[in-house]
């Protein structure tokens, strides 16, 4: 399975704000350096990273200059499992032109079985960022190697995610702190269906191992694929990136949180 690779037009259907050729007027000062995220696309391009999903948030007002995401992944590189169960990991660039942000990379996940993309955590694997001031392609391109000279370390711990098994205890223990961490630590006030959040959807996520469980409950969190509340209402989809990256990355930090030292 590949995944899709997305032309500079569809990137720009998807996201105009990265193709923004002009600073904000509004929040921006004198001082400030602006480089377009496209000038970024086209030199990930050319270093073999491919952009696969673009997005940008809703906006009220400055509007063309608000943060945005986009996707990438490198048709060259992939982590094969069993089964069929391989991941491909990709490079998620966050940016605005309002002044607020550099240029963020870290690392993620594409899986397959599900294609649901998941996000590293920046205790294992720190994100990068690059200040727009002096911008170069060699130091995009010193930077991109940074994190994936990393990629060795995350074959060994998803290796060490498959490797760990759970008590049912524990399954049930994960499932609460990860509904935790998508109502805000007020699940005392809110039901969620456990057993629901941990049903097995695909003959791949079968098992009671730390990346099984891990990968059904992120799956239904970001997805909505779940109930909750006195009168078991059906969870929306998580569609706001920034709510989805913070997610991820502490779900990946609570999954850390089971692996015996």
């Amino acid at each position: 399975m590949k995944t899709t690779t997305l032309t500079l037009d569809q990137v720009k259907e998807k996201c105009p704000t990265a193709f923004t050729t002009e600073k904000s007027p509004n929040t921006t000062s004198d001082r400030y350096t602006h480089i377009p995220t496209s000038i970024v696309i086209e030199d990930l391009i050319k270093l073999g990273w491919e952009p696969t999903d673009a997005k940008q948030v809703k906006a009220r007002k400055n509007i063309g200059y608000q943060k945005h995401l986009v996707t990438f992944s490198n048709p060259n590189i992939m982590i094969k499992g069993e089964g069929g169960d391989d991941v491909q990991p990709t490079v998620l660039l966050t940016n605005s032109h309002d002044g607020k942000n550099a240029f963020n990379f870290r690392v993620g996940l594409i899986r397959f079985v599900c294609e649901n993309g998941l996000v590293i955590s920046d205790a294992d694997f720190a994100n990068v960022q690059i200040r727009h001031m002096g911008y170069t392609f060699e130091e995009l391109q010193s930077k991109i190697q940074e994190l994936i000279s990393k990629l060795p370390n995350l074959v060994e711990k998803i290796n060490t995610f498959k490797s760990t098994e759970l008590t049912k205890d524990q399954i049930k223990d994960f499932a609460i702190k990860a509904s935790q961490l998508r109502f805000n630590n007020e699940i005392s006030e809110t039901y969620v269906d456990i057993e629901g959040l941990l049903q097995v959807e695909r003959d791949e996520d079968k098992g009671d191992n730390l990346w099984t469980v891990f990968n059904r409950v992120e799956e239904k969190l970001l997805n909505g694929n779940f109930t909750y509340g006195s009168k078991l209402r059906k969870a929306r989809s998580i569609k706001n990136f920034t709510q989805d990256l913070n997610l991820n990355k502490s779900l990946w930090e609570l999954a850390n949180s089971y692996i015996m030292v």
